[in-house]
């Protein structure tokens, strides 16, 4: 017989993950009604998600600006998707933003160790320069490709940070 899963079970999950309701109600199905093991389970499904659209075009997005400091720090970052209807999305928005704070915060050099010349991508202190490694400013647990795919789970699109600037002003 299938458990039956309380609705403020599925909302708690929701509110937590940002994930569907038809996908929390499964996932605590699954997980027996534990809500540490669903959300364990709505990660994966989501790398499964973010596997499986990473090779289509993402050619809309957004150029997100922060400034910081009295305007003494800049960041500009581009953030593409494959639709301009989720370009404009509160998530998307907000990734986009983050990801600028991101930049101001810790001065990646690169998105990808792809972008790293190749002698020097096999170097482990390596991970703080590269955006997609670090570890996310809000929180350490994650890292800022978790951030993404998290999004590229809720709003259903391959997402892709194409580039970044940093200015600092005496530098």
């Amino acid at each position: 017989m299938a458990t039956t899963i309380p609705a403020s079970q599925v909302m708690a999950l929701r509110a937590r993950t940002g994930a569907g309701v038809m996908d929390c109600r499964r996932a605590l199905r699954e997980a027996d009604g534990d809500l540490e093991r669903a959300a364990a389970l709505l990660r994966t499904w989501g790398l499964a998600m973010a596997e499986k659209k990473a090779g289509r075009a993402a050619r809309e997005g957004v150029v997100e600006a922060y400034i910081h400091g009295g305007g003494r720090l800049g960041v500009l970052v581009e953030v593409n998707c494959e639709t301009d209807f989720v370009a404009r999305t509160e998530d998307f928005r907000r990734l986009a933003r983050e990801l600028a704070m991101q930049v101001a915060a810790t001065e990646p050099r690169y998105v990808t160790r792809e972008e790293v010349p190749q002698g020097e991508r096999d170097d482990p202190a390596l991970s703080a320069a590269i955006l997609l490694e670090q570890p996310y400013i809000r929180d350490v647990g994650r890292t800022v490709a978790d951030l993404v795919t998290e999004t590229v789970a809720k709003v259903g699109e391959n997402i892709q940070v194409r580039r970044f600037a940093r200015f600092k002003v005496g530098e």
